[in-house]
């Protein structure tokens, strides 16, 4: 499992893990309550550009579908087939196996906005 307070968190309910120029996604403890049993994933390919802000995958639940928004600029460099296969892992660890893309980070670098852990849990609270 990730350690929550090194990461970032957007609006949006994902989570970032910057390593490098490479940044680790996934969503929330709280997203994936708010959705539900996750039943789909659908992620990008491996080598899809992305840009800020816009959808690159979705999350099917029992309750509803969630949109998958790219929080850098960059290109997808990696993608997690295990919850793609076993979805209901989103739900399980969303910090550690249920992580969802790599992305390197472009030039753009990490947009402002995002929030440290303690922020993000005091907009969710």
């Amino acid at each position: 499992m990730t350690d929550q307070t090194a990461l970032h968190y957007t609006a949006d309910h994902e989570w970032l893990l910057v390593e490098g120029d490479t940044v680790t996604v996934g969503i929330t403890d709280h997203a994936a309550e708010q959705l539900g049993d996750v039943v789909y994933v659908e992620l990008p390919a491996v080598g899809t550009a992305t840009t800020a802000g816009d959808q690159i995958g979705e999350i099917e639940s029992t309750k509803s579908v969630g949109e998958l928004f790219a929080p850098v600029s960059g290109e997808v460099v990696a993608v997690n087939d295990a919850v793609v296969d076993a979805p209901d892992t989103v739900n399980q660890d969303p910090f550690g196996t249920g992580w969802l893309v790599k992305l390197t980070l472009g030039d753009a670098g990490l947009p402002d906005g995002l929030l440290d852990h303690d922020a993000y849990r005091a907009s969710i609270a």
